[in-house]
Parts: structure tokens; C-alpha cells; sequence
């Protein structure tokens, strides 16, 4: 078949891919695939893999043990859990310790015609939800467990820094709270897409410290971190958002002293990720800069990397 393959931090370009083939589970085809910052990071080395890369999508089921998902448009979940070991049976599945991640851990990803996954892992697409919305799921799964995890009341003053891919539904989802929201933004085009969502914009440079009761860093950088870490209040909560390669330099006798909360945040509920993007209160499709076909996969990955682009997808 044809895909992406991420070998020794190379991308290529196959038509020789072998069909991936699990008898337990959904053989799906691939028919939107977008690429997220993680994706640019595991070609620059974040986490060494070799396979097909890629995570978020939107299918149809070709293939299932339950007859009843085939021909259904789907989103997936990224974790497979073994459903056997602590973790797993501590409710905490993403965490399985024996979990393989779409396109990340041991696992091929969907930068390709056809993809496999558990149906336990599968969410129909609302008919009304289009593919262009439906690819945005996972990522927008990701930014609702910020509120999961962190209780938002609207009187909370939340500063988020960064907009891009991922900044951008962020704010969007928090927005939802009511609470006091302005984003650092950098580039026009990010700026320009809250302030069509009606989000506050603010300068790094005007961030009051130690002001924030909420402080989410979606930078994937050692100087987001600085800000973050300065912005926020006494005994607030700092909200890791991003992953990138490299180590940062960490004062942590004063985030101790100031009883800083630090969590860590990854992946997150699809149920009510679909529900808003049926419902319209996240409205997605002004990110996307480009589309571009498989086979012209390489070229998309250039373009995903430029400065300021949001999101670029992939049509196999």
C-alpha cells in the first residue's frame, strides 16, 4: 500500500508498504489524516520509531469481527491497552503498560491507505460532522482533558501561551468555561483566528507574574515554560501541554516554595470532542492551511513545518 515511513528520523515516501493485517482487530481506510506537532517532532527525533507515522484521522471501517462497524466513518483512539495489567485495571488505560500508540509506540500510524485498530478504540462520526471537522477529533479530545483534570471555575483567570495547532482548540475549549482568557499569540495568522472566536489577545511581554490562577504552556519550548512559570500565582496550576526534544532547566525549590501545581496533560475524551464539533461550539476548519495528497507527502511535511502554518492534511 501506499504511505509515509519514518526510519533512522528520515521520511519516505512508499508504494510497497506491506497492508496491515490483526485478526482481532478493525481494518479501517484511511480517508483524512491531518499532521500535528508531534508528528514534526518525531521526524526531528523526539521519540525513536520506525514505521508508519501519523495519529489523528478520519476512516471508514473495510473490515470487523462486529459486522456492525463496517461502513461507518470512524475516529480512533491512539492508546491500545492490554486491559490486564495495573495500570489498566486502575482505570488509567492511556497509561497501559503494555500499550502500543498509533503511529508513535510500536504501533504503525495512518499516514496511509489503510490503518488497524481495536473497535474499542473506535467512535462513529456524526453524519453532519464532515471528514474535514471529524480530523480535528483527537486533537480536540486532547484539549478537553485540561478541564478533566483541572477544576475551571469562571471567575479563574487562565492565560494560555501559545496558538498554534494545538493553542488554538485549547482556547477554544477554555473559552467555553467563561473564565477570564487571553492567549500569546505570535503570529498574524494564529491572532487573527481568535479574534474571530472573540478570544483576548495578549502580549508576552504583558504578562503580569504571578497573576494567573491557570497557566497552560502549549509551546513545547524552554522560553513558553519561562513564561508560564512566571505568570503564575502562588499555589496555581501550571498545565503541560506539549512535548518537544531537549531538556529545560528547571527551578523547582521555588516552585515548591510557591506550592506551584504542575500537570501534566495528554490525551483526552472523543465522545464529547465529536458532540462540539456536531454542535459547532468548536469550530475547527480555519485552521487548516493546505491539503495535499499521500503521495505528496514529504511536501506537506515541509509546509506543516513553516512558521505560523496550523494545519496541513493528508489524503490518501
Amino acid at each position: 500500500m501506499k504511505s509515509l515511513w519514518l526510519e533512522n528520523e528520515t521520511l519516505s515516501y512508499s508504494e510497497n508498504t506491506p497492508k496491515p493485517v490483526r485478526a482481532d482487530e478493525a481494518l479501517i481506510r484511511v480517508r483524512l489524516a491531518g499532521i500535528c506537532g508531534t508528528d514534526l517532532e518525531m521526524v526531528r527525533g523526539y521519540y525513536p520509531f520506525t514505521g508508519v507515522p501519523g495519529h489523528e484521522f478520519v476512516g471508514e471501517v473495510l473490515e470487523a469481527e462486529d459486522k456492525r462497524w463496517i461502513g461507518q466513518r470512524v475516529a480512533g483512539e491512539i492508546n491500545v491497552s492490554c486491559g490486564e495489567c495495573e495500570q489498566c485495571q486502575g482505570g488509567r488505560k492511556s497509561h497501559c503498560e503494555n500499550r502500543t500508540v498509533l503511529g508513535i509506540t510500536d504501533r504503525d500510524g495512518i499516514f496511509a491507505e489503510y490503518v488497524t485498530l481495536p473497535t474499542q478504540n473506535l467512535h462513529r462520526v456524526p453524519d453532519s460532522v464532515s471528514d474535514e471537522k471529524a480530523v480535528f477529533t483527537e486533537l480536540l479530545a486532547a484539549a478537553l482533558e485540561i478541564p478533566q483534570q483541572v477544576h475551571i471555575r469562571p471567575t479563574d483567570r487562565i492565560l494560555v501561551i501559545g496558538a498554534g495547532r494545538f493553542g488554538q482548540l485549547i482556547a477554544q475549549v477554555l473559552q467555553l468555561t467563561g473564565a477570564d482568557l487571553p492567549v500569546v499569540a505570535r503570529h498574524p495568522q494564529q491572532q487573527n483566528l481568535l479574534k474571530e472566536r472573540g478570544i483576548r489577545l495578549i502580549a508576552g511581554e504583558d504578562v503580569k507574574p504571578q497573576r494567573w490562577d491557570v497557566v497552560v504552556d502549549v509551546t513545547g519550548s524552554a522560553s513558553g515554560f519561562g513564561l508560564a512559570r512566571q505568570a503564575i500565582r502562588p499555589r496555581g496550576t501550571l498545565v503541560m501541554k506539549s512535548t518537544y526534544k531537549g531538556e529545560m532547566q528547571v527551578n523547582f525549590s521555588s516552585i515548591v516554595v510557591d506550592e506551584i501545581n504542575i500537570v501534566g496533560s495528554r490525551c483526552g475524551p472523543f465522545a464529547p470532542a465529536l458532540r462540539l464539533l456536531e454542535s459547532g461550539e468548536i469550530y475547527p476548519l480555519g485552521m487548516i492551511a493546505a491539503e495535499y495528497p499521500l503521495n505528496h507527502g514529504l511536501e506537506a511535511f515541509e509546509k506543516a513545518a513553516e512558521r505560523g502554518v496550523l494545519k496541513v492534511l493528508l489524503r490518501p
